[in-house]
This record gives C-alpha cells, structure tokens and sequence, in this order.
C-alpha cells in the first residue's frame, strides 16, 4: 500500500465543505473561512512512541488521544474547534493498525465537529504530530480567548474533573505501584482517552480571567499562567490530593478497596503528575455563581484549589493552612 492509497483508505472522507472549510484534502493547501469578527486559534502537539506512549497502546485509543491533547489546547482557549491536519510517521503501512487508529481519531474529530483538512505521511519512527484550528469571538474590537496572562492577585483557582489518575496508571504500567484492577483500568482510561473539555472553555469565556491545561503537571503549568500574569499563587494541597480519582479508595471509605499509599505519593500524583487534560484556571471571587454554572451547563465537575496572590511565588498550605514544602517538579523533556 502506498503513500496516496493510505490516505484515500483511511483518512480522506467524503467532502463536507462548512462555512469555515472551504477546501479539505486534496490540493496543496486547505482552506479556511473564519466567520466575521473572529480569530483563528492554532495549537500543534506531537506525540512520540517510547516517549509519549508504548507500541503496544490500542491504536484506536491512541487515535482519540493524538487529537484529544490538541482539543485540549483548544479548550484552554475558550476556542470552538473547526479543523486539523495530521502529520504522520509510521515505520510500515500497518493495516491492522491504522484502520483502529483512524476510527479513533475520527470518531472524536466527529464528536467536534473538527474537520480533518490535511496533512502529511512519511516512514519513519512513529510519530504523530497534529495541528488543531479553532475560532475566537472577537467581540468591541477585543479577544475573548482565555490567555495565560490574565490572573489577577485575588483570583480563585480552580482545576476541572480529576488530577493525577494518569500518572498513578503510569506507575502501575512501570511497575512501580501496585493497585486492585478496577482502580488500575479507571486511571489507565484516563491516561489513554483523556476528555478534552472544550465545553467548559467555551462555558468560561467572559468569567475566567486565565486558564491553561494541565498537561505536564498541575504545579508545573500553574507556574507558567503565574509567570505571564506577573503573580504568585496559595495552593491548598490536600483539596488537590482528594482529586485523584483512586484517593476515594485510599482508607475504604467506599468498603471496595484499601489503598495503602502514603500522603506524599498522592500530593505527587495530584501536584505533578501531568497527562491529565483539564482546565486550570482563575476567576475573580465575585464570579462564583457564574462559575458554578458553567461547569453545570458543561457538565464538568470544577474545584476550588487555591488563590491568586499579589506576591509573587507559589505557596502550599495544607487543610489546616500550615506550609507545605513544595519538591513536586512537573515533567520536562530536557530536564
């Protein structure tokens, strides 16, 4: 099978030019229309075998998950997303493995309404590299993107769904921990299929005043919205441990499971853990009720995690308010 018969089989569909696709696969270009008075939100993300996931994942799953950490980004944003090109390196033409990787790129692509417009193949080391388009409003001459540099000293903080349940299942894969199987296949769902919340993002536009996603690390990504913003942040550490799905087990308060791991390795999971895919974000306390019910008409769960602050600096206190030392590093490909 070649190049061109690849693409025909698996990727190219049947043309359903929008208003906003003009031209998909098929010429050297792809051509989009943004709608008046809007802008266009691009994010590009790859993923590498051996680096971002093992050559043994469900390919359908790694489908969903190529495009679910670019609609993240787009989330973020508060963007719609409208289209996607799809750069792909495979050491052979594998159809036992594409056909399961496009459906499950597609079928989520489809859930979207993203349109998939171009892109390109080659063989090589598997490598998947995806850029997602998305639209803004632009509304009296101003953005209503949800940018890093927005947090203002006296924000709430808040984090959406669960944390950490990715890089528990992560330890389990390398052996490291060890958890009952209905807990393992919770959290290996979460590192594999990721739920990009772009509901909520749209939900938040005009009430958040900064958000990211967690996709390194909660702390991690945090530092990078207190850096654009020019502040610091309180974090309430034990609020962020219960949001790791598994914590529920932790002392056998549901009588399912007794999971016996000690307080620092779910501060770690939840803190630094990374993979995750939710929103981070801050909102002025006046914005409660509005928050509330954006996550309500998203159906998103959200959590108040902590403060901004006018000091510069990331501070973690625990339930009681009492310092925390803070040694939870959030993943980095060259550190």
């Amino acid at each position: 099978m070649g190049e061109f018969d690849l693409i025909e089989r698996y990727f190219k569909r049947p043309e359903r030019h929008t208003a906003r696709v003009a031209l998909g696969i098929g010429d050297d270009c792809a051509l989009l229309q943004p709608a008046p008075g809007t802008q266009l939100a691009i994010s590009c993300d790859m993923l590498v075998e051996g680096r971002h996931f093992v050559a043994t994942m469900d390919p359908f799953k790694l489908g969903h998950k190529s495009l679910a950490v670019n609609l993240s980004d787009l989330a973020a944003c508060g963007a719609r997303p409208l289209a996607f090109t799809l750069a792909l390196a495979l050491p052979r033409a594998d159809e036992a493995w594409l056909a399961p990787f496009a459906q499950g790129l597609l079928a989520l692509a489809d859930a979207h309404g993203c349109e998939l417009i171009g892109g390109d193949t080659t063989q090589g080391p598997l490598n998947i590299c995806i850029t997602v388009f998305g639209e803004v409003p632009v509304v009296n001459g101003r953005s209503q993107a949800l940018l890093r540099s927005g947090a203002q000293a006296g924000d709430d903080l808040y984090v959406s769904g669960n944390v950490g349940d990715a890089r528990l299942a992560l330890e389990v894969l390398r052996g490291s921990v060890s958890v009952p199987e209905a807990v393992f296949n919770a959290a290996r769902m979460r590192l594999e299929t990721p739920t990009p919340r772009v509901a909520l993002g749209l939900a938040l536009r005009g009430i958040a005043n900064a958000a990211i996603d967690v996709s390194d690390g909660l702390l991690g990504d945090l530092g990078h919205i207190l850096k654009q913003s020019g502040v610091g942040a309180t974090v309430d550490v034990d609020i962020a441990t219960t949001l790791v799905a598994a914590y529920a087990y932790s002392t056998g308060a549901t009588g399912q499971f007794d999971i016996n791991f000690s307080p620092d390795h779910w501060r770690r999971w939840a803190l630094s853990g990374g993979d995750d895919y939710e929103l981070l974000f801050t909102a002025p306390t006046s914005a409660r009720q509005a928050v509330a019910a954006a996550a309500q008409s998203s159906q998103t769960t959200v959590t108040r995690i902590g403060q901004i602050d006018a000091e510069h600096g990331l501070r973690l206190v625990d339930a009681q308010g009492q310092p925390v030392s803070n040694r939870y590093a959030s993943f980095d490909h060259f550190a």
